[in-house]
């Protein structure tokens, strides 16, 4: 036995085994045996087993034993693990393993991730995703970043992922294509900082613009392509179009072109027009696109039997017939079916049944070509108002919408009544611009509730500007104003002006509903500086000074829905001056100085003065257009008299009309024709050589109410004309020059002295321009102009072909020789001899400045015709006004102008 404690581990093993096998199989009889009292037995060596521990089990790969997260730096390990499904304790497969992958993704947190098993130890290594520290955008000129940032969804301190920076990327390039840009590229970059932190930065090439280089019509036979082309929103970019957006190419824009042709075949009588297909292909360039129509116009119909049934009791079926625009026999036109219908359920509305029917039926006759049509009104009860609902006022009190309601609690209702009260709500301009008055039902079926549902916009006003003008130099201008003060629907405002040659301040106040009664009134307050000129050698040179201080008081009261009646009172007090360095001279010889109509006109000397004027007006106004401020269709027109004689220094009846008429044409383009006129009568005798209106009551005629001549450069006036003499030889007599000749060589006074009557009109359409024109307030206009000033007493002229006397220091007139007038009576007149009474030379003989004849034109009713083009541009630094105008028509003594502009002051 002392030999098996030597055997090696295994034969120790293998003799336990074989041992307990022996065991297992001695037979149990035996193994039972009772050794308590052994029996004899031969003597057999005892083999002893030695009681060995078996070793543990190892681990199973397949369980996971422990779960480690490595590389987290902000996020919690509990956190990651709370992403995916492996649990301690669980089975590990690999599409165990695979989900994990998997969930990690879905957080898009990580930049890089992994899942490996050691023996049952799961190990998940990630890489977080940086920070984002900012957003930066390069390269976009076309659209500004204020546009493009709202459509970014990436944002600092945020996760930087993959896909929200394409998607980005997906956004700003969408951006793009809505303006036609379908080139544009936008690539992301990232920036590495410090801890884990990126800049994005998005470099954006915009390209450019993608036009549309031809648009190809296929199938059309009885129109040209130019005529269908000229039908579509969508145009072909070509030279002359470089201001519209119209040739950019836009999806939504390509399905409207559709309708608008389709819209086009109906209204001339293709009732199966159809197109077929409309497709846009991109050049290989990405610059333009070739858009393609195939159509299929069909047969042309005319109208057969056209006929309205009835069942309302208050419409004659076969009367309203009559009455129908379109007879049998004419071209079928669906524009004219939808107007046919428009005006029926007007018309219905009118009699108080609000949701009256009227459904057209169609029968089409293919064998004769022609389309009968049923007008059928439906019955339908008449409508009651039973309640006017207004809501969302906050400062704007009730009253002020409720006045402007043209039906009433309790009144029948009428579509026409709602649509104007939509309007004066409109016109208020204290709401939104999309207001409508909303018809809902009532308590019964002949009861509707109408509601006012508003939105307030403010109202006040501060205008601070300053510019430039071709008339009146710098401009300084500040106003301010509120157009619903306390909410009350009243105006108040002040407002002051400033240039070189004229002041003013204004302080205004107007109360639309006096005393809760439909009675408008209004006062001002003002003071007006304005200095009035000529031209000398293209300067400009003062002539008169004017300063009014004055008062004006209105009251208004409505005549009909769009006629009023407005009455005013107008105190003015004016004093006129001049220069007298420039002006006055002691003529008589005593040492008063008094205005010399040599130097300055008889007109000139008999302006001058301090007078009061107490003036009592009348003005009957009507308007039916669509905006007070810029009307686009409608008309207007008013009629004023002004009488002032109440009091006050000055007499006179002044009469002014004006009329308007605005269309919308040609699908966006606005037409306006205007015509005005005037004429006083003044009740003084002031002399002969003197008028009966005072030059400051006078009208005055030229831009910019006539645009092609300069200010008051139409009308009567006074020109002075130079005589020249260029030998210096007293025996030959001077030179008188024309008024071109004058005009050539900077030599020409011109004095427009106004006129007693006058007239203009105009004719103008505005040009539509492209979404971006108009986002600038671009619009141009083509027009002409037509207007006269004339009716005046013809002043006294004076005729210096020698020179005019001086005067020296001491007040003294200077070569004067004694002589009498016309009626005898002895006087001073100047010296024509070139020799002066000393002896010496006369050197204001020779003086060609001193020598001039006043010539009266420009006193005639003949039209001034002007033809033109202008843009009005609302600047961010006030409206601007630009024309280039060239008179066709003008008469002897007009002054032309063919360029002018405004800024800073109202046109």
């Amino acid at each position: 036995m002392a030999g098996e404690q030597h055997l090696k581990p295994a034969a120790r093993l293998a003799l336990a085994l074989l041992g307990g096998t022996i065991l297992a199989g001695m037979p149990a009889a035996l193994a039972a045996q009772d050794t308590s009292a052994p029996a004899p037995q031969p003597a057999t060596p005892q083999v002893t087993v030695p009681q060995l521990t078996p070793p543990p089990a190892a681990p199973r790969s397949d369980i996971i034993q422990t779960i480690t997260v490595e590389g987290s730096e902000r996020l919690e390990a509990q956190t990651i693990l709370s992403y995916i499904r492996l649990r301690v304790g669980e089975p590990y497969t690999q599409a165990d393993a695979d989900q994990a992958l998997k969930d990690l993704a879905a957080t898009e947190l990580f930049s890089n991730f992994s899942v490996r098993n050691d023996g049952g130890n799961v190990v998940i290594n990630v890489t977080e995703n940086p920070v984002i520290n900012r957003i930066i955008l390069e390269g976009n000129k076309r659209i500004k970043d204020d546009k493009i940032v709202p459509e970014i969804k990436l944002a600092p301190r945020q996760i930087f992922t993959r896909s929200k920076v394409r998607a980005d990327v997906a956004r700003i390039i969408e951006l793009y294509k809505r303006q036609g840009r379908f080139a544009a590229t936008v690539e992301p970059k990232m920036v590495q900082l410090s801890q884990n932190r990126v800049d994005i930065v998005f470099e954006i090439s915009e390209g450019p613009k993608s036009k549309v280089r031809q648009i190809n019509i296929i199938g059309n036979e009885q129109f040209s392509d130019s005529d269908l082309r000229g039908e579509m929103v969508t145009k072909q970019a070509r030279l002359t179009s470089f201001l519209s957006s119209n040739t950019s190419y836009d999806p939504d824009r390509l399905a409207f072109d559709q309708q608008k042709l389709r819209q086009f075949y109906l209204t001339e009588g293709y009732a199966d027009f159809r197109v077929v297909s409309a497709v846009a292909e991109l050049t290989p360039d990405k610059r333009d696109f070739i858009i393609t129509y195939v159509v299929e116009e069909g047969e042309r119909y005319k109208f057969g039997d056209v006929k309205v049934e009835s069942e309302l009791r208050d419409f004659d079926s076969e009367r309203m017939t009559e009455n129908l625009r379109m007879k049998s026999g004419d071209w079928y036109d669906a524009k004219a079916v939808e107007d046919t219908v428009e005006q029926l359920s007007e018309l219905a509305g009118t009699f108080g049944y609000a949701f009256a029917e009227v459904q057209p039926d169609f029968s089409r006759n293919k064998e004769d070509l022609t389309m009968d049509i049923t007008y059928v009104l439906r019955e339908a009860p008449r409508v009651y108002v039973e309640r006017v609902d207004v809501n969302g006022n906050t400062l704007t009190q009730d009253k002020v919408l409720r006045r402007e309601f043209r039906v009433a609690e309790g009144d029948a209702f009428n579509s026409l009544q709602v649509k104007r009260t939509t309007n004066r709500i409109k016109s208020l301009g204290f709401f939104q611009e999309n207001f409508e008055v909303e018809q809902k039902p009532g308590s019964e079926p002949d009861r509707i509730i109408l509601e006012a549902n508003v939105e307030e916009q403010p109202t006040g006003e501060l205008q601070l500007s300053a510019g430039f003008s071709s008339i009146e130099s710098f401009i300084l201008s500040g106003s301010i104003r509120q157009r619903n003060f306390r909410g009350r629907g009243q105006t108040v405002g002040a407002s002051v002006n400033y240039s070189r040659y004229s002041r003013s301040f204004n302080l205004s106040f107007a109360e639309p509903y006096l005393f809760d009664r439909n009675i408008s009134a209004g006062i001002d307050l003002y003071r007006r500086d304005f200095n009035s000129f000529n031209f000398a050698n293209s300067e400009r040179n003062t002539t008169f000074e004017q300063a009014t201080t004055g008062a004006s008081l209105r009251l208004g009261v409505p005549l009909t829905e769009y006629l009023s009646l407005i009455g005013s009172y107008t105190f003015n007090y004016d004093d006129v001056s001049l220069d007298q360095n420039q002006f006055f001279s002691d003529r008589d010889g005593d040492g008063t100085r008094t205005c010399d109509p040599i130097l300055a006109g008889r007109f000139l000397c008999d302006a001058i003065g301090k007078r009061t004027s107490s003036i009592l007006g009348a003005t009957l106004a009507y308007d039916a257009t669509d905006s007070r401020f810029r009307p686009t269709r409608g008309n207007s027109a008013s009629l004023g008299l002004e009488f002032a004689g109440l009091g006050g220094s000055v007499k006179y009846l002044r009469a002014r009309g004006r009329a308007a008429q605005y269309w919308n044409v040609f699908n966006g383009f606005i037409l306006s024709a205007t015509a005005e006129g005037g004429y006083i009568k003044g009740f003084e005798d002031r002399g002969p050589g003197s008028d009966n209106i005072r030059l400051n009551d006078r009208f005055f005629l030229g831009e910019p109410d006539l645009r092609g001549f300069d200010i008051r450069g139409v009308g009567p006036r006074v020109v002075r004309l130079p005589y020249v003499d260029d030998d210096d030889d007293a025996t030959t007599p001077p030179v008188l020059l024309t008024i071109d000749e004058a005009r050539e060589q900077n030599t020409l006074i011109d004095d427009a002295i106004g006129g007693k009557a006058y007239y203009r009109g105009r004719v103008e359409l505005e040009i539509p321009l492209g979404s971006g024109a108009r986002e600038l307030g671009l619009r141009p206009s083509i027009y002409a102009d037509v207007g006269a000033l004339f009716s005046v007493t013809e002043p006294i002229l004076q005729d210096f072909p020698n020179g005019i006397p001086q005067v020296n220091a001491n007040g003294e007139l200077l070569y004067l020789q004694p002589g009498v007038n016309d009626d005898g009576d002895p006087v001073q007149l100047p010296v024509t001899n070139p020799i002066a009474p000393d002896g010496s030379t006369n050197p204001q003989f020779f003086d060609t400045s001193r020598r001039f004849r006043e010539v009266f034109v420009g006193d005639s009713p003949s039209p001034r015709v002007v033809i033109g083009v202008g843009v009005n541009w609302n600047s961010p630094f006030g409206p601007f006004r630009i024309d280039f105008a060239h008179a066709l028509k003008t008469v002897e003594g007009d002054d032309t102008k063919k360029f002018s502009f405004n800024v800073g002051t109202q046109f």
